[in-house]
């Protein structure tokens, strides 16, 4: 995946609520916004789905993140969206989760991401910086979204996605109910790295 260097060197000039937060805190151009969200430690917001909250609370996850980054980018009509994957989320691509896969007998679990896409190029603010041993090596399926899907829209896909894997598993082993705690554990083990 591509860092948030790749985004336009645009300025924010159109008025926005997005925008202009950014411009209150001296980010004048789009790649300066998208360094800047970069920067912010990975973790959940007060409400995971309020990509709003990412600015005052000073984290954010990959869905917050790019939420916000996408918002920014509509309001200043750059051609860069909202995309979500699924991939196979290990402690070789995602450090910080092998403890609690292996204490489950997992090498990887699918695992929703949420990222940018722009001039046919993934851009994330998350996992900039991530040794090349750490990239993502590929999704299964991929939809682009809108800023305000990524509460129960992107919640309802995943599970989705979760509940036909199951079912394709030739001998699974836990529930669905199972599979999403461990997936939970997963991501709040990523907070504390």
């Amino acid at each position: 995946m591509a860092s948030w260097p790749l985004l336009p060197e645009a300025l924010l000039d159109a008025p926005g609520p997005a925008s202009d937060a950014f411009r209150e805190i001296g980010c004048l151009t789009y790649r300066s916004a998208a360094r800047h969200v970069h920067e912010l430690p990975y973790g959940r917001n007060s409400d995971r789905a309020d990509f709003w909250l990412v600015l005052p609370e000073q984290r954010g996850t990959c869905s917050t993140k790019h939420a916000l980054l996408a918002t920014v980018a509509s309001e200043q009509t750059l051609p860069v969206f909202l995309t979500v994957g699924i991939y196979d989320m290990s402690e070789a691509n995602t450090p910080g989760v092998g403890r609690i896969l292996s204490a489950h007998a997992l090498e990887s679990i699918p695992e929703a991401h949420c990222y940018l896409s722009h001039s046919g190029l993934r851009v994330d603010v998350t996992r900039s910086g991530a040794s090349p041993r750490a990239a993502i090596a590929g999704f299964h399926r991929e939809w682009t979204i809108e800023p305000q899907e990524i509460g129960a829209d992107k919640t309802a896909l995943h599970q989705r996605y979760l509940r036909d894997w199951l079912r394709d598993q030739r001998d699974p082993e836990l529930s669905f109910e199972e599979l999403w705690r461990i997936r939970e554990s997963c991501i709040l083990a990523l907070g504390e790295a």
